[in-house]
């Protein structure tokens, strides 16, 4: 039997649009922010539950900007 859950859920659409230099700018700060929190997790220590915490909210961060269409401007 086939399943309908996904069916009428658009999955590719993007969240927000932003102008291509907008984006090169925001896509850097994420990257540099998440990895900022994966080294501060691991500092904490790794195997922590603050250290696990810490190098999620990284990693979701460092690929926040998967969400973002660019414009041509």
């Amino acid at each position: 039997m086939k399943s309908n859950l996904w069916k009428g859920i658009r999955v590719s659409r993007p969240l927000v649009a932003v102008p291509t230099r907008t984006y090169r700018l925001l896509d850097y700060a994420t990257k540099l922010g998440g990895l900022g929190l994966v080294a501060v997790g691991l500092e904490v220590g790794g195997a922590t539950l603050p250290g696990l915490a810490l190098g999620a909210c990284g990693a979701a961060l460092g690929v926040s900007t998967v969400f973002i269409e660019t414009t041509n401007e």
